[in-house]
């Protein structure tokens, strides 16, 4: 391996790593808000590449069947829970199954006028992001209280259902989509693409809004308080449901986000966003499910991994990846004090 070889690795990983330590920072949000290991985050990224692609080839997505379907589902749920009380009722679906179902609309909409590329792209992201409060409201809500063992199964069942769901809606075939830009630098003997530098731009530009949104908003303190605890939170005015749509809402946003990025450089397909979402986890993993910057240098880490393995030992570079999710299990054991009682 000589430095130009290695120069490009770096920049893979580099890439990915950024694409990884947002998912991995959606991750260890809903953890701290909902304590949901919330295994079906990389189906955001997924639906969000299949739409735009669907766009850009003058076909209807499927995310307008899909918006639907979560849209009734979160409606349904709320009109068993609150059918004595009309009023809480539909403050409930307004929150819940209304955005699903107008992003389903604004999609359609969008398609039907035949409406340019920046309004593709509005509209597949609020679609997306339509889909987190939707899903908690179905999935999540009802047993909210529920051990964090329960949670990690539904999560598993929801990102079957979901993968099911992209199937059907959107195909088995693969997408790609139009890059933001076709420019490339050259440093020397190194040559750096722009989606590469626009990658690296917009993830350091979310990592500090986000920073900014949880130190100085009112909602971002909301969250902060109810990760902290939930029942002081509850006390003092804070909405554990609120909390629980905005937190899904703001993941469904960073995969959205994730989708847009990783859409040019790789094919993804219904079912592409397990793999991601699951290095994005072992990112998580690292920072203990609860520091975001641990969290986000865990997940650079691992891009970097995977670009040199894939140099190295490329019919394994998976096995390493998730390789590395042992010692930091190990350690963590070692250092925790355990209870009989949990």
């Amino acid at each position: 391996m000589d430095v130009s070889i290695a120069a490009l690795l770096t920049q893979d990983g580099l890439t990915n790593g950024a694409i990884y330590c947002l998912i991995a920072l959606a991750l260890v949000l809903v953890f701290a808000v909902t304590r949901v290991i919330f295994v079906p985050q990389g189906e955001f990224v997924a639906f969000t590449v299949l739409t735009l692609a669907a766009f850009e080839q003058k076909q209807l997505p499927g995310t307008v069947w899909l918006s639907l379907a979560l849209g009734v589902a979160a409606a349904s749920a709320d009109i068993v829970a609150h059918r004595r009380e009309p009023g809480r009722m539909l403050r409930a679906i307004a929150g819940s199954a209304v955005p699903c179902l107008l992003s389903a609309l604004l999609v359609w909409g969008v398609f039907a006028t035949g409406a340019g590329w920046a309004f593709q792209v509005i509209a597949t992201v609020v679609a997306v992001m339509a889909m987190g409060p939707a899903v908690y409201r179905v999935a999540f809500q009802p047993i909210a209280t529920a051990p964090v063992l329960t949670l990690l199964i539904v999560s598993v069942a929801v990102h079957f259902v979901l993968t099911g769901l992209g199937l059907l809606f959107f195909g088995a075939e693969g997408a790609r989509i139009s890059p933001f830009t076709t420019v490339s630098f050259t440093f020397g003997s190194i040559n750096v693409s722009g989606q590469s530098l626009l990658v690296y731009a917009f993830t350091a530009g979310l990592v500090i809004a986000m920073a900014v949104f949880f130190k100085v908003t009112l909602f971002g303190k909301a969250l902060r308080a109810t990760a902290a605890n939930r029942t002081g939170a509850r006390l003092v005015g804070v909405s554990p449901n609120f909390a629980g749509r905005l937190c899904f809402t703001l993941a469904a946003a960073i995969g959205a986000a994730s989708g847009l990025l990783i859409g040019p450089i790789t094919t993804v397909y219904y079912d592409s966003g397990f793999l991601v979402g699951l290095k994005g986890f072992v990112g998580a993993i690292v920072g203990g499910l609860a520091s975001y910057p641990i969290a986000a240098a865990g997940a650079i880490f691992v891009g970097l991994v995977e670009a040199f393995s894939s140099f190295w030992a490329s019919a394994y570079k998976e096995v390493i990846v998730f390789t590395l999710i042992l010692p930091v299990l190990l350690w963590r054991s070692f250092n925790t004090t355990h209870h009989e009682e949990e």
